[in-house]
């Protein structure tokens, strides 16, 4: 059953772009804190082995889809363009010689409550994250654009002043998954919505993840949040890079298994790494069954 689903995924992820006719695929990240893995060791994680174009030294989540890459036997050149509190009008309007260049995937993120200045507002998510969709597809017509929604942030849910006070820990994830898709439904020239958000709701549903970090942890759970219950941890990037790499590759995640290089490189317990394997690949069938 794991490889008829593999063969369905892959089907999926190449169904916009002959990527498969290539010798080497190029993908370019632009987002933020969220995609640069602050506040963990995922940050400086293997930064050599992916292109900043930004010349930091940061790794993040490209470094681990590049290690992903490197253990599922696929060929992919890495880069990205991140830039910490920003918004993906920043990397259009301050950024484009950067990045305005032809890539086969682009990953987009944009700031955590789409609007600093009025969370939950997605009118210039949409406006900037169309624009630069338009860009890359002229760029090349066979590039695949998609949008990462991202998960809950804890200080906005249980803090008073957060935007999300007084709802479930899920609530915000599911608000800003909505806002992706409508947006993907209004530009034609965006792809699809990376479910990372749903995956962290679905490890904390699931038993793996806690749901409060500020009641203390749970025995035998893990903190998907960093110290400010903000970004990610560890595990939490893990888990975001693993929903990533499944979506645009197809590749079954499950098929790295508990001593998965990554998760050891960046101390994550064995049966940790297998458990968020698992949670991420259930998450990429969902979406490619709707």
């Amino acid at each position: 059953m794991i490889g008829v689903v593999r063969i369905l995924l892959a089907a999926v992820a190449l169904t916009s772009a002959p990527l498969a006719a290539q010798e080497e695929h190029r993908i370019l990240f632009i987002g933020n804190s969220f995609t640069q893995g602050a506040n963990s060791a995922v940050l400086r994680y293997r930064p050599d082995s992916v292109n900043d174009l930004n010349g930091e030294g940061i790794g993040g989540i490209p470094a681990l889809f590049a290690k992903f890459a490197e253990q599922a036997d696929l060929d992919w050149e890495v880069s990205h363009e991140l830039q910490g509190g920003t918004t993906l009008g920043f990397h259009l309007r301050e950024r484009r010689k950067l990045i305005d260049h032809a890539w086969d995937v682009v990953v987009m993120q944009e700031y955590s409550v789409l609007n600093p200045e009025d969370p939950g507002n997605a009118t210039d998510t949409g406006r900037d994250a169309s624009a630069l969709a338009k860009m890359f597809e002229t760029a090349n017509p066979n590039a695949r654009v998609y949008l990462m929604s991202t998960w809950s942030r804890a200080d906005q849910t249980y803090k008073p002043e957060g935007h999300w006070y007084g709802q479930t820990v899920g609530q915000m994830a599911i608000d800003l998954r909505g806002a992706m898709d409508r947006i993907d439904n209004q530009a034609e020239q965006i792809d699809g919505v990376i479910p990372v958000g749903e995956a962290w709701n679905r490890a904390i549903a699931a038993g793996i993840a806690d749901d409060n970090p500020y009641d203390g942890r749970d025995y035998g759970k893990v903190d998907l949040w960093s110290y400010d219950h903000y970004h990610a941890s560890a595990e939490g990037s893990y888990l975001e890079a693993l929903v990533v790499f499944a979506t645009i590759t197809g590749f079954d995640v499950r098929e790295f298994g508990a001593n998965e290089r990554a998760a050891h490189e960046l101390g994550i317990e064995p049966k940790v790494a297998a458990g968020l394997q698992s949670l991420a690949m259930e998450q990429v069938e969902l979406e490619a069954a709707r």
